[in-house]
């Protein structure tokens, strides 16, 4: 981020001008535009009611085995069935893989669909946009994240940001396309405010919520050589028809670098360490305990990448040789880990009595072959996988869908990840037959026609 400074027209009662609080990347990061103002004037296609609605999406970055977690095949042959046993869940509803026996004691709390399939290329990337999106990237046109086009629609409940990514964006995957985090045509100021940083960190902060004056002196340097060619920039731009409008918004605006819930909503350290660590002390765990904060202070939507990249550290990506991850490893490092921190969040929304109003959606990009290869692991399969929502209206302890006896196909009701992104959209009280401002401004829709989300979870 680059802040930049100078003798502006407008100053608040802490003394710092409009030219101060101008901080380039920031000002997108908070979902600050001229744009998105005036187009949120002109949107009325919301449903009425619903308003107070969330969601955590739990993107499993890599891609679980469905047979080695949650579509268990125990009666296949070793090679197919892989080393692990069933167990019974809580509710009696359906049965899960032991190396997860913290979801066992909350799976009268979600329901599963064991039976997402999609037709792409079996690379991460499409998968990722697909199921954040509802849509494969083609033609150039990058479709909004499901976050993305919930804060264009609704904007915020308060001055924190609408949507946030923790603990960053996905990173490299294989494919080198883009992975469906960001707002795409909807523009950059509709991008989620992104986190960066590791809430499992002593160390970790939040520095573009700081207001303009504590932000130090290392950027003082920067902020004298770009004051010139900012000085003629705002010149121009107070003297523009948008400047008024400007005007009338800059306080929402820097309301959210000063507000002390904001910082309070990311501070960790406001919780009892006992409540830290039954989230587990890992990145993955913090990031679960943070995003409950974050959706009860307001925000509306919050996306946590399990893993950043699946190369060279243990993921989901479970192929069996390096740089990839191994099905013990899987078993030793990834279950444990997510695991502790999927169960603490669920547990938590229900003492807090959040999770009625709470979507906890846990996603990945496809699924894993049935036949474990000669690595011993498991390759790419968009032919069938699982994936499990929890609150917001979600009925727990269910299954939809049903996989053949090698859990390769789907052979009852087969599920697409438009389907997937539309429920998200259901549960959040969108219409889905929104349209939204395309490219070149042509109406597009929020989910293609005749979608319809999964009501068999509701």
């Amino acid at each position: 981020m680059i802040t930049v400074t100078g003798s502006g027209s407008i100053t608040t009662c802490d003394g710092v001008t409009r030219r101060d609080f101008l901080q380039v990347g920031t000002l997108g990061a908070l979902g600050f535009s001229l744009s998105k103002l005036a187009s949120l004037k002109a949107l009325g296609a919301v449903k009425k009611g619903n308003d107070e609605k969330s969601c955590i999406m739990i993107f499993n970055l890599g891609a679980p085995s469905q047979l080695d977690t949650f579509d268990m095949k125990p009666d296949a042959p070793r090679e197919i069935r892989g080393p692990f046993n069933p167990i019974r869940t809580a509710g009696g509803g359906f049965q899960i893989s032991e190396i997860l026996p913290l979801h066992a004691k909350v799976a009268d709390k979600f329901s599963l669909v064991r039976s997402c399939y999609h037709t792409a290329a079996a690379v991460h990337d499409t998968g990722h946009q697909m199921m954040q999106t509802g849509r494969l990237f083609t033609g150039g046109i990058n479709t909004p994240h499901a976050g993305c086009a919930l804060e264009f629609l609704k904007g915020r409940k308060t001055e924190l940001p609408a949507h946030v990514i923790l603990p960053e964006p996905m990173g490299p995957t294989g494919g080198n396309l883009p992975h469906g985090q960001d707002a795409g045509f909807l523009g950059k100021s509709i991008d989620p405010f992104v986190l960066n940083g590791d809430p499992s960190k002593a160390e970790f902060k939040v520095p573009d919520l700081l207001p303009p004056r504590e932000i130090g002196e290392a950027r003082l340097k920067r902020r004298r050589e770009l004051r010139q060619v900012v000085d003629e920039t705002v010149r121009h731009f107070e003297s523009s028809p948008s400047a008024q409008l400007m005007d009338s918004n800059f306080a929402d605006a820097y309301r959210l670098m000063t507000s002390e819930k904001a910082r309070e909503a990311f501070d960790l350290g406001k919780e009892p360490q006992k409540v830290r660590e039954r989230y587990g002390m890992t990145r993955f765990g913090q990031c679960c305990l943070l995003a409950r904060r974050l959706v009860e202070a307001g925000v509306r939507f919050v996306t946590i990448n399990t893993f950043i990249t699946v190369f060279d550290e243990i993921t989901w990506d479970i192929h069996g040789s390096k740089p990839f991850t191994s099905i013990a490893g899987m078993r030793d490092i990834v279950a444990p880990m997510y695991d502790q921190g999927y169960s603490a969040l669920i547990e938590d929304l229900v003492q807090r009595g959040l999770l009625d109003n709470t979507l906890v959606c846990n996603l990945a990009e496809f699924g894993r072959t049935p036949k474990i290869n000669p690595a011993g692991g498991r390759d790419h399969w968009p032919q069938c996988w699982t994936v499990y929502f929890a609150g917001g209206g979600v009925k727990g302890g269910r299954v939809v869908g049903k996989s053949d006896d090698i859990g390769a196909y789907p052979v009852e009701r087969p599920v697409k990840p438009s389907e997937v992104v539309a429920t998200i959209y259901h549960s959040l009280g969108l219409e889905l037959d929104t349209h939204l401002p395309g490219p070149a401004g042509r109406p597009f829709p929020l989910v293609d026609f005749g979608t319809q989300p999964i009501r068999e979870l509701f």
